[in-house]
């Protein structure tokens, strides 16, 4: 099973710059994007002929946020947020149930320049954490999103420069090592330790012409999986958006 994610930023404007053709080059038995920016009401027909099945939840905010899923099987049920009315206002997780496992697609909140939204990041990503968890207890986690968060310094091009910047905080990482504590596996790094590879670069300086970026879009599995994953992909020739896609084959 091959399964696919990535912050398109904007999926109109990533049709315009080639997502067709690697959604349908790639084809993956599931593919979820994340900062779709768009209402639902505005798929249009070419969209709807993607996938067997596709799953929308866009934010109330008009041009903002946004997630969805296509997946080839039809799922057993599917949840929109996470079921906290103060998180479930802005599109953010969509979450596929299927016999062997839970799909979760997430696109976490950033915590925003001066750290504005830092505090309610945090919040977030305990009460994220606990959503995970509930499910765990049914059946084993896939979870694939852009974490807005690199975790170690070999994440990060300029890790000291950007230290306790947004996305490379101490609060930001911690939260990630806690999910990684309950027995939660980095499926780049598992098979990639030492690998520097990155899934974002910024729009300015040439960044991406010169690598200069972060590793901030991940699949994450829960351990019960590891034996299950057989390989993890950054897609990071394949531009049309400042993020690339990740992905994962997982055997049942």
């Amino acid at each position: 099973m091959k399964i696919v994610s990535w912050n398109v930023n904007g999926l109109r404007a990533a049709i315009n710059k080639g997502f067709y053709d690697f959604f349908n080059q790639v084809n993956a038995d599931l593919f979820g994007i994340q900062e779709t920016k768009m209402q639902e009401n505005q798929v249009d027909d070419d969209m709807k002929k993607l996938g067997n099945y596709q799953y929308w939840n866009s934010a109330e905010k008009k041009g903002y946020s946004g997630t969805a899923i296509w997946t080839k099987e039809k799922p057993i049920s599917v949840r929109y947020g996470i079921d906290i009315e103060e998180h479930d206002k802005e599109g953010r997780v969509i979450t596929l149930e299927f016999e062997k496992f839970f799909m979760v697609n997430v696109y976490t909140p950033n915590a925003k320049r001066g750290l504005e939204r830092l505090e309610y990041r945090v919040k977030w990503e305990k009460d994220f954490r606990s959503y995970l968890e509930s499910l765990r207890k049914i059946k084993p986690i896939i979870l694939c999103g852009d974490l807005n968060v690199a975790h170690k310094e070999i994440d990060v091009k300029n890790d000291k420069a950007n230290r306790g910047q947004a996305g490379f905080t101490d609060e930001e990482r911690k939260e990630l090592n806690e999910l990684f504590d309950l027995k939660y596996i980095d499926t780049f790094r598992k098979f990639y330790p030492n690998e520097e590879k990155f899934t974002w670069w910024s729009y300015f300086g040439k960044a991406r012409e010169k690598n200069v970026g972060w590793r901030i879009d991940y699949f994450i599995i829960s351990e019960e999986l590891k034996d299950n994953l057989k390989d993890a992909k950054i897609y990071d020739d394949i531009m049309g958006s400042d993020h690339c896609p990740v992905g994962i084959e997982i055997e049942f």
